[in-house]
């Protein structure tokens, strides 16, 4: 429910990807990031997925410093490095992962109020269900905006 540390926030600079309507994640990854959203509960599970424009091509797992079932804030060093990595390896920050573990996979109004990323998609894991339900949203502006999630190989 929480987000990425404000002081790292980048408004309204780099790269849009609201135009896109799908976000393509590899099998793999989308596996590895529900089992990170699995090994955390009771807590939220938050992490980054790096690629370039709407594809994924790598997954950062990160700590939820607040260790909370209903609130996540990524560790702010953590974040530091991998953006650095993330710069170095010509990649970019495409979407920020976290978990729902006793909600709907929808943003919280917390979630959309700390949407320091406009440029990045959100991704959010309920774990709700038995079987998880993924789903990735732009927010923008206050406003929320559902987008396909394309899974590939």
């Amino acid at each position: 429910m929480g987000n990425l540390s404000p002081s790292l926030a980048k408004r309204g600079k780099g790269r849009f990807v609201f135009h896109l309507n799908s976000l393509f994640i590899p099998e793999k990854l989308l596996s590895e990031l529900i089992s990170h959203c699995k090994e955390a509960y009771p807590f939220e599970a938050c992490g980054i997925l790096a690629g370039k424009g709407n594809v994924v091509r790598k997954l950062y797992r990160m700590t939820n410093i607040e260790k909370s079932g209903f609130s996540y804030l990524m560790d702010p060093k953590e974040q530091f490095s991998v953006m650095k990595e993330l710069r170095a390896q010509g990649l970019e920050m495409t979407a920020i992962y976290h978990s729902h573990p006793a909600s709907d996979a929808f943003p919280s109004p917390k979630d959309i109020d700390l949407a320091f990323y406009e440029d990045s998609f959100y991704v959010i894991a309920s774990l709700v269900r038995e079987e998880p339900l993924v789903k990735a949203f732009e927010v923008r502006n206050g406003s929320v905006r559902e987008v396909e999630i394309a899974v590939n190989s």
